[in-house]
């Protein structure tokens, strides 16, 4: 059965579970896999998805966002939410990798949010074949056990390709039981996917309530299938780092291919090692498609767990990222943080988020470029410095958990709104398909 035809089903009538039970809820949300990289992997660890209580993020300076001002409907839920939590449901993946999807379900999870409580419903954990057919398909139960559509979102994190598609089943399996639901997009390569598979595309964003989208190019794409108030561009956010003793180092966080620009970096550095012996290069991530060589003044160090490289970032002077493709890389942010100068190309939704000097620009693919931004950055202290007050400047008022978040809630909140609506209208006195409300 496609996406379409599923649209048209009426509510499926399932026992449901009710998520305030907690020996039913143990059954319908199981641990969450949890990697531990420099990027996504596949070994995994169990985490407890237990709801917690935690801190808040800060508010985008690309202002495509009509969630900015809470609208009256969802006022009227904050002040009926104070007796009454509400339930995030998500669909995807979580795991302790240094960036992508997973951290950005990591820092939902370990957010405490004003109204609502979390759950994960995990739909990949990296595994191939049987294995992941398995677990898709244990997501897909636990959605059609789901109960009470009136308090309970549902979240999925799309990327392209088979993502998308198993993603997207699971987000309209929630629309056609009657639940509010949110499409998060994630992935650098959204707009071409649209463009090759637009049925698909369409088929799973009219599923959603609320797109909420990274970049300005992939609003721009996601808004070619829903109308364009339902898309909202919202930041990634990251959490806050620890002030350490900085060391001449230049970091790189990433998967070791092509698409990250490693061959650029390892280019340039070869011309810049022997100019800066008091320097060092460190690669931190899995290798893809691009083999290690020995390099003067650079180590590879392989995957590293989330923490360590957080912890190797709060202690470097410069970030490097030389992707030849992007959405919003969590490394560029999570540098910010931590008060590094970030030296990127210019693709996907890294030129807005380096705005104003915020960072240093070069064009993707451009030794040369990358060279002399680099040599600028290891020679020039008092610039160094400057550009990594204005990014950490950056993330404290447009990054930050405190700036973010509210804004996730918000369009948590304005999908429930928007399902409300949806359902008078289809249950509303003398309406031909009429039916008892879900």
């Amino acid at each position: 059965m496609s996406i379409n035809e599923a649209a048209d089903l009426q509510p499926v009538a399932i026992e449901p579970i009710d998520l305030e039970q907690a020996d039913l809820e143990q059954a319908a949300f199981e641990p969450v896999p949890i990697e531990s990289s420099g990027t996504e992997s596949s070994d995994a660890e169990s985490i407890d998805t237990e709801p917690i209580i935690g801190a808040a993020l800060t508010i985008n300076h690309l202002n495509v966002d009509p969630l900015n001002a809470a609208p009256v409907a969802a006022q009227r839920h904050v002040s009926r939410r104070t007796a009454e939590r509400f339930i995030a449901v998500h669909v995807g993946r979580s795991g302790e990798v240094a960036g992508g999807m997973s951290q950005v379900v990591n820092g939902y999870l370990a957010h405490s949010f004003v109204d609502f409580d979390l759950r994960m419903v995990p739909s990949r954990d990296g595994s191939g074949g049987l294995r992941a057919a398995g677990v898709a398909a244990s997501a897909f139960l636990k959605l059609l056990r789901l109960a009470n559509p009136k308090r309970t979102v549902v979240v999925a994190h799309l990327s392209q390709g088979g993502s998308f598609a198993r993603e997207g089943a699971l987000l309209a399996l929630a629309h056609v039981r009657g639940f509010a639901t949110v499409a998060q997009l994630h992935g650098s390569s959204f707009a071409d996917f649209a463009r090759k598979r637009p049925r698909l595309v369409g088929s799973v964003l009219r599923c959603a309530d609320v797109v909420l989208t990274l970049s300005a190019q992939s609003h721009t794409a996601a808004s070619e299938f829903v109308p364009g108030e339902r898309v909202v561009l919202v930041p990634n956010a990251v959490a806050d780092g620890i002030v350490r003793q900085i060391e001449n180092v230049v970091v790189f966080g990433g998967a070791v291919s092509k698409r990250k620009g490693v061959d650029i970096l390892v280019a340039a550095w070869k011309r810049l090692a022997p100019q800066h012996p008091l320097w060092k290069l460190v690669i931190a991530g899995p290798i893809a498609d691009q083999p290690t060589e020995p390099l003067a003044g650079a180590q590879f160090v392989g995957p590293l767990s989330h923490a360590a490289l957080m912890e190797m970032l709060e202690r470097s002077a410069i970030a490097v990222m030389p992707s030849r493709d992007e959405a919003m890389p969590m490394f560029i942010l999570e540098a910010m943080a931590r008060t590094n100068c970030v030296v990127a190309t210019s693709v996907g939704g890294v030129p807005a988020v380096l705005a104003g000097g915020v960072g240093v620009l070069v064009e993707p693919g451009d030794v040369d470029a990358l060279e002399a931004a680099l040599h600028r950055a290891m020679t020039d202290a008092p610039w160094r410095a400057k550009k990594a007050d204005l990014a950490r400047s950056a993330f404290e008022t447009t990054y930050s958990a405190a700036a973010v978040f509210p804004r996730i809630e918000r369009s948590w909140t304005t999908a429930l709104d928007r399902r409300s609506n949806r359902v008078a209208k289809k249950y509303r006195p003398g309406s031909r398909t009429r039916t008892q409300q879900p």
